[in-house]
């Protein structure tokens, strides 16, 4: 390991224990995020409501899932007698609807048959309150608690003062030959519907718009279990099929647990973000500059010329002539495939024909390589005329 990889490495160590030590030294702050979500120990989880649901609904049995409602009850019906091997009450506490449209037909055919569906939320299916004729709507009134209670008790119910985590969505309009109301909510003297239970075919919807009832918060707060309790005694005292929603098995996931903690979620993109600093810089390839290396240069042409040269400067115009004559020869072999060993008329004949060039031309060329090819002594004169022949076929 090289000491620039190390200071890297030490300086990340630093940077990690310091933003710990600095977080861990500040108050932790309450986390007040309504997730309804059984093994969430903060104030509206529901951690409180899982241990205590066997001693609420003593007497009954209590069955939890975590698979959608449609996935659950489509097992327990029985095609054959046309009924649900699992009879009882389904209960779904959430901050907002949380239940598909599949879910939501198999649990109006459900109640259908006679069962009863409770559901504690903020807002709710719209076909189920199209369908039941309940209407809903939220106040925006600055407030700083409400008071909720229901009808059980008698002659004067009890009030509960909520504040954290309650709602203010309410039962604008309901069927009242059929609805019957549970429950209500009071602030700045409106008194408002909360609760209510509408018939539908064998069975019943028990609606309730004030989930925070049943959350750690409220059911460890004073006397506050008793609006749970009260709540829940209009359940049938039948078996009890609680949907614990998608959020357990989220969860369950460390990294999901610690991206919630403000701490360890500082020190994680902060490492991740140093890590890909150190991939940035250290990406460059370390090795020595690989100096250019120019292509090799053609000297043939060079060469050539050097040659003509020489023998021009030592008055060898014959052995120019001669190869001039060969080289001309031999590309005609080569290129026309015509035969050179005589050059006579049927030489000629071929050349003109596969060339094109003008028999004039082609005789005078011939004639002089015949001239010169037995011919020891040679000009200046000779090799410019002999070229010149031979320049003007072009071959």
């Amino acid at each position: 390991m090289n000491r620039q990889l190390t200071i890297y490495i030490v300086l990340l160590v630093l940077l990690i224990g310091a933003i710990i030590a600095i977080d861990s030294a500040k108050p932790k702050p309450i986390n007040w995020t309504p997730t309804y979500n059984i093994n969430d120990k903060i104030p509206l989880g529901l951690y409180v409501f899982d241990k205590e649901i066997d001693a609420l609904f003593e007497g009954q049995e209590v069955e939890k899932f975590n698979v959608t409602p449609y996935e659950f009850f489509d097992t327990a019906y029985d095609y054959e007698t046309n009924e649900y091997t699992a009879k009882g009450t389904f209960i779904s506490i959430s901050e907002d609807n949380e239940i598909d449209e599949e879910s939501l037909t198999e649990l109006m055919y459900y109640a259908e048959h006679g069962n009863s569906v409770l559901m504690s939320m903020k807002s709710f299916p719209v076909t189920l309150l199209d369908t039941l004729k309940v209407e809903i709507e939220k106040s925006y009134y600055l407030t700083d608690s409400i008071k909720v209670y229901t009808e059980r008790v008698s002659p004067e119910p009890t009030k509960y003062y909520f504040d954290e985590g309650a709602g203010f969505t309410y039962f604008s309009s309901i069927d009242t030959l059929s609805t019957t109301i549970l429950g209500y909510q009071e602030y700045f003297d409106k008194k408002q519907a909360n609760y209510i239970r509408v018939p539908y075919g064998n069975g019943s919807f028990l609606l309730h718009t004030q989930p925070a009832a049943f959350s750690n918060f409220h059911l460890l707060k004073d006397n506050h279990y008793e609006y749970a309790q009260s709540v829940l005694s209009y359940v049938p005292k039948e078996n009890i099929f609680w949907s614990t929603g998608y959020n357990e098995r989220l969860s369950g996931s460390s990294l999901r647990y610690m991206l919630q903690q403000p701490g360890f979620k500082s020190a994680y993109y902060m490492g991740l973000l140093a890590i890909l600093i150190f991939m940035i810089f250290n990406a460059k390839r370390r090795q020595r500059i690989i100096p250019e290396i120019p292509p090799v240069k053609n000297t043939t042409i060079d060469f050539a010329k050097t040659i003509g040269n020489l023998y021009y400067q030592e008055g060898s115009h014959h052995t120019i002539i001669e190869k001039k004559i060969i080289y001309f020869l031999e590309k005609i072999r080569t290129e026309y495939m015509i035969d050179t060993y005589t050059l006579d008329e049927t030489f000629i004949e071929k050349l003109h024909l596969k060339t094109g060039k003008p028999v004039e031309d082609i005789e005078k060329t011939v004639h002089l390589i015949k001239k010169y090819r037995h011919q020891f002594e040679s000009s200046e004169a000779d090799v410019i005329a002999i070229n010149k022949a031979i320049e003007k076929l072009r071959l």
